[in-house]
């Protein structure tokens, strides 16, 4: 039977066996253990060594004991450490040292509050439990500052380690906004995010963040890809990527022997938002204004950014009303057409199947009378080579990081956003996996 602290309720008489059940830690002894109502207090120390000097090496005689408050992991109730540190003298009279004090990183870190396992905690929390450092703080009884002085040194030591970037083959990237305010006071408001999307062994990704980095250029990817050396580099073979000509550029330079994927979501996103333009071109050009309640283009809208399996009859009759409804909504009828058309391209089961119709999509979308889809056909022949990659990487694409994306922004607004570019990058790379815990 065990009682409040975890120990034993039978008697010992070994001290240290008391402390590995508490802390964890062998060369400590466990004083006392004392809890009140809404507080769970634990005096420890270790036992008496010989001690020499750490600058000239003399056998320095004790000074005693300093009494040092740890604030620990809590519980049912807050838990503190008692810690009866022993402080020593140098009797050196040319030595600089003066007085010193015992040290035990396994407990606390130099001149630190936290115990070594809370802080582990407070990093665990924050992870994996969608914690927020104010809110750990508050149960640990510290401020936001202490924790995360505590927390710093660790995570950037963990940033630091660049085994965390082996055996990445298929990556991706994509940009995003970490503030609103005026870059003249806090820098670019855009940060690239490279992202590990390498499949498991059920062929399953696991996306993890692998670094932010800021701007959204050229140069900002070149860069970061340079910085990791060409062993990293050369273990690339898949790189997926939006329709950003800037990423395309830094791929083609940096990666030459990875294979670059178009992301099909942005692909389908494209298409869509042409056939919304045709409608509303059409609507203007045929009634003179946006669009209306009762306006057959207006009342269809949602329609059109659905896909066609996805409509029963009665919303497909809707849609047959509306485009007879004038000869010149012909137009938007081919634009959605021609949309379904991509569509189930990347819908297809059967690779070879879908590339084919992918194929036709980019022999055929530029000579469309529509203006939209014409415009959409030539940008999809300019990137041909990384669209059709799609179906032949085993569907590789950057969702991955999309999902990355909605974890990077769901911390963003429990911390309330951040004005520290280092601080959101530490932060990121542990929500999102990116470092080695």
């Amino acid at each position: 039977m065990t009682n409040a602290t975890g120990c034993s309720d039978a008697p010992t008489t070994d001290p240290c066996a008391r402390c590995d059940t508490l802390l964890g830690i062998a060369d400590l002894h466990v004083e006392g253990v004392e809890r009140t109502a809404v507080l769970l207090t634990v005096t420890v120390s270790t036992p008496w060594q010989l001690m020499g000097c750490p600058t000239c090496g003399v056998v320095a005689p004790s000074r005693g004991r300093r009494r040092r408050e740890l604030h620990d992991v809590p519980g049912v109730v807050a838990v503190r450490v008692i810690w009866r540190q022993r402080t020593w003298r140098c009797p050196d009279p040319d030595c600089s040292r003066g007085t010193f004090v015992e040290q035990v990183p396994g407990l606390v870190a130099p001149r630190g509050s936290l115990t070594t396992r809370a802080v582990r905690w407070a990093v665990g929390q924050l992870r994996r439990e969608h914690a927020t450092v104010q809110g750990l703080a508050r149960q640990l009884g510290v401020d936001w500052k202490t924790l995360w002085r505590a927390i710093k040194p660790r995570l950037m030591e963990l940033a630091a380690d660049e085994s965390r970037f082996a055996g990445v083959v298929s990556l991706g990237v994509d940009e995003r906004i970490w503030h609103h305010v005026d870059p003249r006071r806090r820098g670019a408001k855009e940060l690239t995010g490279m992202v590990d999307l390498t499949r498991d062994a059920e062929g399953k990704v696991r996306a993890r963040l692998l670094d932010l980095v800021p701007g959204r250029s050229t140069k900002a990817y070149a860069d970061w890809l340079t910085d990791r050396g060409a062993e990293f580099r050369a273990g690339v073979q898949v790189a997926a990527l939006d329709p950003f000509a800037g990423y395309k550029t830094a791929i083609d330079d940096e990666l030459a022997d990875a294979t670059a994927v178009l992301d099909a979501f942005h692909v389908v996103k494209l298409a869509t938002q042409a056939v919304d333009e045709v409608r509303r071109r059409v609507q203007q050009e045929t009634l003179g204004h946006r669009g209306r309640k009762g306006d057959p283009l207006y009342g269809i809208q949602r329609l059109l950014r659905a896909g066609a399996e996805n409509l029963t009859d009665r919303q497909l009759q809707r849609l047959a009303t509306a485009i007879e409804a004038d000869e010149a909504h012909q137009a938007v009828y081919l634009a959605w057409r021609c949309a379904q058309d991509l569509r189930a391209a990347y819908r297809c089961a059967d690779l070879a199947a879908g590339r084919a119709m992918a194929e036709r999509v980019v022999n055929i979308f530029h000579t469309c009378p529509v203006p939209e889809i014409a415009r959409l056909g030539r940008t999809l022949r300019r990137w041909k080579q990384a669209f059709l990659a799609y179906f032949t990487t085993d569907r590789s694409n950057n969702g991955g990081t999309e999902a990355i994306n909605g974890i990077i922004e769901l911390h963003r607004r429990l911390a309330r956003g951040y004005r520290n570019l280092t601080n959101h990058r530490l932060r990121m790379l542990l929500v999102a996996g990116g470092l080695k815990t």
